[in-house]
């Protein structure tokens, strides 16, 4: 008989993490409580207390853990993909709510719009949001470099036009979730697409 393996406290965090996760997507940063979290997990709001000392820092610390799965997700994804130009397709489709029905779930981006809200009066918040978007924007300039170097995409700044595609693609994808009846996925894909082929320089 297999003994069973008992949970590490890693485990216990990353179980805590999805919990909070869940409970930020159906309630809001504003309204999620210690104990909501600690009911999604079954575990103890101590227990809670104990791993992330506060609910701020628990708060902070699942939005570094969902975008960490969206960002590895995306990495996998695009490393199967040789051409810049797919890659930077993919990555596109990936990020546009709604799009594909396994990916880019919109309580994923819902998520991003409650800490984009509380970022402006919360200084840790608006710091750990400042280092995902960097992250973001260096994931875009990545493709745009290996592009450049292949010979796909013009020799253009590729942090700038990280900056200018990444922008491009969070104010679109609010008007997406927000059901705006002029922006649907497919509108903002295209349109995406489209600004993507004039500043990079490729054809669509």
């Amino acid at each position: 008989m297999s003994a069973v393996r008992p949970r590490s406290a890693r485990d216990r965090r990353q179980e805590i993490l999805e919990a909070a996760t869940r409970a930020i997507t159906e309630r809001g940063l504003a309204d999620t409580r210690i104990s909501d979290v600690a009911e999604a997990a079954g575990v103890s709001a101590g227990l809670i207390l104990y791993y992330f000392g506060s609910k701020d820092r628990l708060l902070s610390e699942a939005l570094t853990y969902s975008y960490d799965r969206f960002y590895l997700r995306t990495s996998r994804e695009i490393r199967r993909i040789s051409s810049a130009k797919e890659q930077l397709r993919r990555l596109i489709d990936l990020s546009v709510p709604g799009y594909l029905p396994e990916y880019g779930k919109l309580d994923e981006w819902a998520l991003w719009i409650d800490v984009w809200a509380r970022a402006l009066r919360d200084p840790a918040i608006a710091k750990d949001r400042e280092l995902l978007d960097e992250r973001w924007r260096a994931s875009i300039a990545d493709i745009i470099r290996a592009g450049q170097a292949s010979g796909e995409f013009a020799r253009r700044d590729a942090d700038e036009l990280a900056l200018r595609i990444g922008s491009l693609i969070d104010g679109l994808a609010i008007q997406v979730i927000m059901n705006d009846s002029q922006v649907t996925p497919e509108r903002m894909r295209r349109a995406c697409l489209e600004v993507c082929a004039r500043e990079i320089g490729f054809e669509p």
